[in-house]
């Protein structure tokens, strides 16, 4: 009586032991608990809604960045390296590396892959200033070298003071100021900032706009490219779920897609040339 009454939707209590059953699409559990705690089956994830899923696979895209490098460093001259794309990258790959562990779930593999890439863009870097110094183009390389300084400065005191503003700013109850400061991914956390360097890598893409098809990689562009489409996915599955990286991700995606439809074309299709 007691499991037709559950496939009815009608939850049943024994007398004795206080059991509690409960009706499922296609099983029925009891819990056997005292306390009539209940044990539902869970519904098989999806794909779709993994976090992990997209994660590995943002991960791979990831890992398909720093190939890029490693292979760019073996196979093609320095002439085709971006300043400007190379710093980005390396603000941006050392600020998810550490978002890779403070989101749920933790993403180790997402995480190591932006270590690695933060390596092999400094091999990069070293590479393009050596060659922008042989070839007698020191202010290029002392504008570098300003901004490197810069940001290395606004780092410091990002994380000296960083702290005690955000306490000061939650604690004054300024109604949306406050609110945001306290935010879960709010502008005092890694949740905010990486995504923002991600929109520094896509205003980079932008800033190069005309870049010349033969300095683009088609390796590093492949890779930012599916970056770009599988963390677009992936910032709305993790925890905190964050918009902002969502948002960024679309405009990578268009930003670097663009850049490798130019290359393919100029090398390979030669549509409207």
């Amino acid at each position: 009586m007691m499991l037709r009454a559950a496939w009815q939707g009608v939850g049943t209590v024994s007398r004795g032991t206080a059991r509690r059953v409960v009706m499922h699409p296609r099983r029925v559990f009891s819990s056997g608990k005292p306390d009539g705690g209940t044990i539902v089956a869970a519904a098989p994830k999806s794909w779709w809604t993994s976090p992990e899923w997209w994660g590995a696979a943002g991960a791979l895209a990831g890992w398909g960045m720093s190939g890029a490098a490693i292979y760019d460093a073996y196979t093609k001259g320095p002439e085709i390296i971006s300043l400007n794309l190379t710093g980005v990258m390396l603000v941006y790959s050392s600020l998810f590396a550490r978002w890779a562990l403070v989101i749920k779930p933790r993403n180790l593999l997402l995480s190591a892959c932006h270590v690695t890439n933060v390596i092999a863009q400094l091999n990069q870097m070293r590479r393009a200033l050596e060659y922008k110094l042989a070839q007698g183009e020191d202010n290029e390389v002392k504008e570098i070298a300003i901004k490197a300084a810069a940001t290395g400065v606004a780092g410091v005191g990002a994380l000296a003071f960083g702290p005690k503003t955000q306490a000061m700013l939650v604690a004054s109850k300024l109604g949306p100021i406050s609110a945001i400061s306290g935010a879960a991914a709010g502008p005092f956390t890694v949740h905010f900032w990486a995504p923002m360097s991600k929109w520094l890598i896509s205003g980079a893409s932008f800033m190069d706009f005309d870049r010349p098809i033969e300095k683009v990689s088609i390796p590093q562009y492949s890779a930012l490219t599916a970056t770009g489409f599988f963390f677009t996915r992936y910032a709305l599955l993790v925890s905190p779920v964050n918009f902002v990286l969502c948002s960024v991700n679309i405009a990578l995606f268009a930003s670097s897609g663009y850049h490798l439809t130019r290359k393919i074309n100029g090398d390979y299709l030669h549509i409207g040339m």
